[in-house]
């Protein structure tokens, strides 16, 4: 469960630090949006680094943390296109959300 729970901070973190100046920031100089990405970046390492060392050492795969992350992702990411950037959600993104999903279940079949 530290895993799961470290993954979501960090995906919510790297979300923000990718996409945050696109709603109100577009007017900043790229280098400035640069710099302060890179330091809520610095948060999302600070939490994924331990997360996928948890995880590993519980015996998670590296393709296992690194799908679970990309599931986790898309989430974090759907909630925050709608929420934040108002953008609506598609049947696309659903279909797509669906085969990540199926992607970790394909890796997590089977483990012990």
């Amino acid at each position: 469960m530290p895993t799961i729970i470290l993954l979501i901070l960090s995906n919510i973190f790297m979300t923000i630090a990718w996409y945050w100046h696109l709603k109100g920031g577009m007017e900043k100089p790229i280098l400035l949006v640069i710099l302060i990405s890179w330091g809520i970046a610095l948060i999302e390492y600070c939490l994924a680094v331990p997360a996928n060392r948890i995880g590993y050492a519980h015996g998670w795969s590296a393709g296992q943390l690194k799908v679970a992350q990309e599931a986790i992702a898309l989430i974090i990411f759907g909630g925050f296109m709608v929420t934040v950037l108002g953008e609506p959600l598609h049947w696309r993104h659903l279909a797509a959300f669906a085969c990540i999903m199926g992607a970790v279940g394909f890796l997590f079949v089977g483990r012990a």
